[in-house]
């Protein structure tokens, strides 16, 4: 009753959709209802931007009421002038406001008496424009979260029953269950810390540090790999066949004829899969060696990675890896801040920022210090969320909170630092980049699949065959065989069961029709087209001596068939160099090649940096009439242009033996800054209240008053200076929108910069605009104070920020604009465009904001001009249209077989998506599916039916409709950009397409944060030659750049592709060609399960006699050459039509076998029938007829098989007659005497094959029988080939013509990229974190350190007259 009293009258008062009750308290009544204090209360507190949940005890951090010491909200007021409160303040968290209110004494008429005894915990969240809507900016983690984060969060709680009996809801501290004592390796091996693994053998809950990802060990390797062989189902038949023929009741063929081809297969795929491990087990051994100092019995000792365990305290050096998850306690820098470099987790270069905790800075210095260290850890468990840390440190009866601030992540590189010590919080397989890499999927190809849905047709039509020849027999039996004297056995088995051993021989002769040698075939060939992927030079990066890579054997057609891509975009598009190309200044821009003159020149030559001692050499720039512009110190505003660029950022300065390096929040930062040094404005240091440059040989230092970060909402930022000569003057940089609303209507360029912004804008490049503001002592006295509340407001803080900044960035006088080119990997917008003509679509999947990807995405041609975007919103509202429709259909058609629906973009044109993480949630509903899922475990019930209005799926029906509309909408878009996601989404946007669209699907990345995409996708591909090697070691292929995916798939894919089809449909065909002869033969043989060949024949057909050539042209077979390959794309289209190898070709190979099995068996016997010898004898016996047939079988297969080769080389000739010479030549040998002499039981055709081929007229038998099978093969691809001719036959009849084309374009061919045109703005892109303006205005990073410390007390007193830059 309470809690249903308590949402009406806030439902009264307030916005339902801007409000979530977390929790209801019920506490006994306070005997002084004029002063509520609670000294044992415990505060629920939501965090709505990180969606983390606290739970904090009243009595340690006071929360000051607003509004004369009253506080009133939602129509409920309060008297109380003050209220105690524990936690982060909403202040210190963006968009937050939590309100805690206290009804004791509330004068609301509707609740005075009702709620006397109880207190709501309420939180608003408030977006960004005051929209509800999900935020953009922010990352989503829905299913990544934990499970006691989203248990407050739910949506909405359950309607109680008027009057029912409701229990107290109590409130516990959340239950931690990670605990980590420092320095104390027993106490994580304690009962309690342990967990059931198998029946009674328990281990403990904390991973070792070693990592595993072999399969087989010395001792598991022949059990498991003999197991994992016999799964396939063919070799688990050919074991079975095996036992049938060693029954001698049923055998018509000896064992070894089954046996060496069985021994053959299993042996070469087991050293495959040895070298594979093998390979494994050395890159395992190679990380779990890596040495690291760990602190054991209190010294500093080097130990491997491997003996690493959860609690160890280590010491780690400038350029060491980090080898687990480690809470940083101190290191050499001030304030022991760490910096470290996260390419192998998500790609950028850029460094990021970690800080220890002041106490552990001031006491963990020294290595007796660290050892006597004995805190505890309570924290989350560990989960992959890259972004998120929340945990506590007690020690020395104190408690300190912990977050990701304070966190270095195993795979990071410890950078300008040149010691730092931390303790191992999660090792090993707990460590966030393992939790991020996903489940390992064993990853079949689509031939595979209808390759063994194929051998099981086969296995059908043996059974059916050997049942209807079993069958027979009983019948001839019946009939003829038991009333002939001649052939009694001495058997006297009835008729069925005759049949039922006839049915089991023919089970065995037959059984070459599954074809035991396929699969160690197609093995091989996977192998050799690996290894043609690993020695293609074109493929081959030489700047970083990194040659492509298959790293699995598997997969390669599989490349010929991709028909979506998913790439990430920072490291993988993009080189992430900023690079400062062109500007604008005072309406003259520069940045083309011209003359120190002004004359523009075609080409000109790179401006000689000699003059300026700190210029970056590796910095270029075409226009040397700026810099001669900027050294004669003429114009003002240029010089005015660079003096902004040197002083307005939160960049930070190294002296690094005597050069300076600059780390910035950014890599724009970074771009900008360096390109104002080369200019000759050089930043060189900075302090806590100080900017040092060099102005053209002049040093100056500026005494910064203020410093205005950049934001999200900003998207800008600014800094207030006092100069030398006393003026005070505010810089601003930014994006164009949001200054031209703030400039002064005197301001001047308005136009002629809006005129370079546009120009910019279509080469893609990113655009910022420059202006500034005098401002004069009283002004800036006055905005001081109103800055300085907003600092200490600890309610919105940042919002009144906001509003505080907007009274002084305002009359601003416009100086210019830049232009940075956000680098592209070569080649990127040729292989996009290259591979959207082979139909192939791309989709952007990065964590960056949603202006970047944007950017990227014009840049390298993904979005083009004439594209409508479509947003979240817009996505959003035509999905619940779509929904809407669907609910008022009568639900028998609605649930029906789906149906083709309407598209969702009717109108004429192309169509670009643009969504957010948050959106994607929401649209797909995957939070509020976990939430519901977590509501009904806690409450044990399940929920009420959802209402259509409540915005939630109906049922799970409605969920996955929801899901394929949205699938259907990407798809008929040309290009889809999913930003701001997590790895988890990642992998579910990849799901969903290879779920809806039944697609072969591609990833392609190069950090940690892509591995969960790479595992999901049918092919991974990682970009190595990175820092960060974490995506290659997940991937199915490596190479260095972006640009050689074309190759990878319009090459080595298509070929891979083209080669296994034609193996197959061939391998198929000389199959059921050898096979159906013994069919023939039972019609004359009393369908006993008599062989057709000699027994040695039929073991050695597979391995010698036809495999050679068929297993050369699927390695070395190829239509067009490469380079016709990339200029044709759409030859790429057969692979995603899946045309050359599908059941409809199978069944051909199958009537094509029938046919040539029917002329080999018919022509012989035809021949036999009534012939005559030069010698007066009839040859008509068995073995002379097995001998021609068997002779004019090898003929025909190896001659076939040439007609469909078409790449001939010398190997390929060498093959076909190759194997015809060793058939012939083993076929001699074993019809011989002598061996017969030695092995007279198993070699009966003693003299049969010379005997029968000095026979002439047997000759002819053989070439009539070859050309009568080869003539329709012969005429059909000739109709074929010049009446139906496919695109790759046009292409190879006109190939010359092409290639010399090619040739004449090569010698016209201009270097250089040329941007594509465009109207739209690039807009304002900083790194979607903050900058290091926090870290600034603090000083933390500038402070230094005394020298010695007598105690935590001295080392706390800053010394700002010795402050220095780090």
């Amino acid at each position: 009753m309470l809690r249903a009293t308590a949402h009406k009258m806030i439902r009264g008062s307030c916005q339902p959709k801007n409000y979530r009750l977390l929790e209801f308290i019920n506490y006994p009544s306070n005997q002084n209802q004029n002063h509520l204090y609670w000294p044992r209360t415990v505060f629920v507190v939501w965090n709505v931007l990180n969606r983390s949940c606290g739970f904090v005890r009243a009595g340690q951090v006071r929360l000051r009421w607003g509004g004369g010491g009253r506080a009133e909200c939602c129509g409920v007021r309060t008297t109380r002038k003050e209220e105690t409160w524990c936690g982060d303040t909403a202040a210190g968290h963006p968009r937050t406001t939590v309100f805690i209110l206290f009804l004791s004494s509330c004068s609301h008429p509707s609740a005075k008496n009702t709620l006397s005894t109880c207190g709501v915990i309420m939180s608003m969240r408030v977006g960004t424009h005051g929209s509800v809507g999900p935020n953009d900016e922010v990352m989503p983690y829905s299913d990544d979260e934990t499970d006691d984060e989203l248990d407050v969060s739910t949506d909405e709680e359950q309607e109680e029953t008027p009057g029912a009996p409701q229990p107290a809801v109590e409130i516990r501290p959340s239950e931690i269950g990670w605990k980590v004592k420092a320095n104390d390796r027993p106490y994580h091996h304690l009962p309690e810390f342990n967990k059931k693994v198998f029946l009674c053998i328990k281990k403990s809950r904390y991973s070792g540090n070693a990592i595993k990802t072999y399969k087989y060990n010395i001792l598991t390797f022949l059990p498991l790999n003999l197991y994992e062989q016999f799964k396939r189902v063919a070799n688990l038949y050919f074991l079975a066949l095996l036992i049938l023929q060693s029954i001698p009741t049923i055998t018509t063929l000896p064992w070894y004829t089954t046996l060496i081809p069985l021994v053959v297969v299993l042996g070469v795929t087991a050293i495959k899969d040895l070298v594979d491990d093998i390979a494994r087990h050395k890159m395992d051994k190679e990380i779990n060696n890596r040495k690291c100092e760990v602190l054991l019995d209190g010294r500093f000792q080097d130990s491997k990675w491997r003996h690493i365990e959860v609690g160890d305290v280590v010491r780690l050096k400038k350029n060491d890896f980090i080898p687990a998850d480690i809470l940083l306690l101190s290191s050499t820098n001030p304030n022991s801040l760490c910096y470290v470099e996260t390419a192998e987790l998500d790609g950028e270069t850029n460094l990021k920022f970690k800080m220890g905790l002041r106490v552990t800075d001031e006491r963990l210095q020294e290595e007796r210090q660290l050892a006597q260290f004995d805190a505890l850890i309570e924290c989350e468990e560990p989960n992959n969320r890259l972004d998120k840390f929340t945990g506590v440190m007690h020690w020395k009866m104190d408690q300190y909170p912990l977050d990701l601030d304070n966190m270095l992540l195993r795979g990071c590189k410890i950078r300008n630092t040149e010691e730092c010590h931390g303790l191992v919080i999660f090792a090993g397989a707990d460590t966030k980049i393992m939790r991020n890499g996903g489940k390992t999927r064993f990853k079949r190809t689509k031939i595979d699949e209808l390759m063994n849905y194929m051998v099981y047709t086969i296995f059908v039509l043996l059974i059916l065959v050997a049942a209807g020849l079993a069958i027979g027999h009983s019948f001839w039996y019946e009939e003829i065989g038991s009333n002939a004297w001649y052939i009694y056995d001495a058997r006297d088995d009835s008729t069925s069961y005759r049949g039922f051993l006839s049915f089991w021989g023919y089970i065995i002769v037959l059984n070459t029709m599954v074809p035991i040698s396929l699969y160690v075939s197609v093995e091989v060939i996977r192998l050799g087209q690996s290894k043609f992927i690993n020695w293609d030079l074109q493929m081959y990066y030489a700047e970083k001596d990194t040659p492509a890579k298959a790293r699995t054997t598997t997969l390669n057609e599989q490349l010929g068939q991709i028909e979506y891509i998913f790439s990430d975009k920072t490291g993988t598009l993009t080189q992430n160099i900023m690079q400062f190309k062109k500007c604008t200044i005072a309406e003259r821009s520069y940045g083309n090649p011209t003359t120190a003159e002004g004359v523009i020149l075609d080409r000109g030559k790179p401006v000689d940096w000699s003059w300026n001692q700190y210029a970056d050499k590796k910095f270029q720039f075409m226009d040397n009439s700026l810099v001669a512009c900027l050294r004669s110190k003429k114009d003002k505003d240029a010089l005015e242009f660079f003096r902004l660029l040197s002083l307005c950022h939160t960049v930070m300065v190294e002296n690094k033996d005597g050069e300076l390096v600059y780390q910035a929040a950014s890599p724009d930062e970074g771009a900008l800054v360096t390109a104002a040094r080369n200019f000759g404005f050089v930043f060189l240091s900075r302090t806590q209240d100080t900017i040092t440059i060099r102005e053209m040989e002049q040093e100056k230092t500026y005494q910064m008053l203020a410093l205005l970060d950049f934001n999200s909402d900003r998207k800008r930022m600014s800094i207030i200076l006092k100069f030398p000569d006393g003026r005070i003057r505010l810089y601003c940089k930014g994006a164009d929108t949001v200054i031209y609303q703030r400039l002064s209507p005197n301001s001047k360029h308005k136009e002629s910069t809006q005129s370079a912004l546009d120009k910019f804008a279509r080469e893609t490049l990113r655009t910022l605009c420059l202006c500034y503001k005098d401002i004069s002592s009283g002004e800036y006295e006055a905005w001081s104070k109103k800055h300085m509340d907003a600092q200490v407001t600890l309610v919105n803080r940042e919002a009144a920020l906001d509003q505080v900044y907007e009274l002084i960035e305002k009359n601003l006088l416009l100086i210019g604009a830049t232009a940075i080119e956000d680098k592209l990997q070569d080649g990127v917008p040729e292989t996009i465009a290259k591979l959207a003509k082979a139909d192939i679509k791309i989709w952007v999947l990065t964590g960056d904001k949603k202006e970047t990807a944007e950017n990227i995405g014009f840049s390298c041609s993904l979005l083009t001009d004439d594209m409508h975007l479509h947003y979240g919103e817009d996505v959003n509202e035509k999905l619940n249209l779509r929904q809407a429709k669907r609910r008022h259909e009568p639900p028998t058609e609605s649930r029906g077989r789906r149906k083709p629906g309407e598209p969702f973009f009717p109108e004429p044109g192309k169509n670009g998506l643009v969504i957010t993480g948050g959106w994607l949630n929401e649209i797909l509903y995957e939070k509020k599916k976990k939430r519901r899922r977590l509501r009904l475990r806690r409450l044990g019930k399940r929920p009420p039916p959802s209402s259509p209005q409540d915005g939630q799926p109906m049922n799970d029906w409605e969920k996955e409709m929801r899901q394929i509309d949205f699938v259907d909408m990407a798809c008929e878009c040309e290009s889809v950009i999913c930003c701001r996601v997590t790895p988890k989404q990642k992998a579910n946007v990849v799901s969903l397409v290879k779920k809806y669209k039944k697609a072969v699907t591609l990833s392609i990345g190069d950090g940690a944060n892509d591995v969960n995409m790479i595992k999901t996708a049918d092919i991974g591909v990682g970009i190595s030659g990175q820092e960060g090697m974490q995506a290659v070691m997940s991937s199915d292929f490596a190479f260095a750049q972006f640009r050689y995916l074309q190759r990878l798939l319009l090459v080595h894919g298509r070929w891979s592709y083209i080669r296994m089809c034609k193996f197959l449909r061939f391998f198929f065909f000389k199959n059921f060609a050898f096979t159906l002869v013994h069919f023939w033969y039972s019609f004359f043989s009393g369908y006993s399960a008599q062989v057709a060949y000699e027994d040695w024949f039929i073991t050695l057909y597979n391995l010698f006699y036809s495999s050679l050539p068929v297993l050369l042209v699927g390695l070395l077979d190829q239509d067009v050459n490469d380079r016709l390959s990339l200029k044709f794309p759409k030859l790429y289209l057969p692979g995603q039509q899946g045309t050359l190898f599908n059941y409809r070709n199978f069944f051909i190979s199958l009537f094509h076998g029938i046919f040539v099995s029917l002329i080999i068996f018919f022509i012989p016997y035809g021949a036999f029938l009534q012939t005559m010898g030069q010698d007066g004898e009839a040859p008509s016996d068995y073995q002379s007829f097995a001998v021609v047939t068997a002779s004019s079988l090898i003929f025909t297969v190896n001659l076939q098989i040439s007609l469909d080769t078409s790449y001939w080389t010398f190997v390929n000739c060498f093959a076909v007659l190759g194997s015809i010479a060793i058939y012939f030549g083993i076929m001699f040998d074993l019809h011989s005497a002598g061996i017969h002499v030695i092995f007279t039981p198993f070699f009966t055709f003693t003299g049969a094959a010379s005997n029968a081929l000095r026979q002439p007229y047997l000759w002819l038998t053989i070439i009539l029988t070859v050309g009568i099978s080869l003539l329709p093969v012969i005429c059909i691809q000739f109709l074929h080939k010049i009446i139906w001719p496919s695109v790759g036959d046009k292409i190879q009849r006109n190939r010359k013509r092409y290639e010399l084309e090619m040739q004449q374009e090569a010698k016209k061919r201009t270097p250089g990229f040329q941007r594509g045109a465009r109207s739209r703005r690039s807009g304002y892109a900083f790194s979607h974190s903050r900058g290091y303006a926090d870290l600034i205005a603090s000083g933390r990073s500038i402070r230094r350190r005394p020298a010695s410390r007598v105690g935590p007390q001295s080392s706390i007193r800053e010394v700002p007259e010795r402050a220095e830059n780090i």
